[in-house]
C-alpha cells in the first residue's frame, strides 16, 4: 500500500490546501511549481478515489412488506 493511501481524506485536503497556498504566494521556482503542482494533482486524484470508494460503502436501506432492503447507493438521487 502507498502511503497516500494511509493518509485519511481529511489529512490529504489539509496538504492539498497547503500546496495550493504554496503555490499562490509566487516565491517557487518554475521546478518547485511543477513539483508542487503534481504532488497536489496526485493529491486531489487519491481523494477523488476515497470519494469514490466511499460512495460504494453506502447502502440505503428501504422497508418494503416489513422487510429491510438493502440497494446501492446512485448519486444525485
Amino acid at each position: 500500500m502507498d502511503m497516500e493511501s494511509e493518509k485519511s481524506f481529511e489529512e490529504m485536503i489539509v496538504e492539498l490546501e497547503d500546496i495550493v497556498k504554496s503555490l499562490e504566494k509566487d516565491n517557487l521556482n518554475l521546478d518547485e511549481s511543477i513539483n508542487k503542482f503534481e504532488n497536489g494533482m496526485k493529491l486531489a486524484k487519491d481523494c477523488n478515489k476515497k470519494i469514490e470508494e466511499a460512495e460504494k460503502r453506502i447502502t440505503i436501506l428501504l422497508n418494503e412488506n416489513g422487510d429491510l432492503k438493502e440497494e446501492n447507493f446512485v448519486a444525485g438521487e
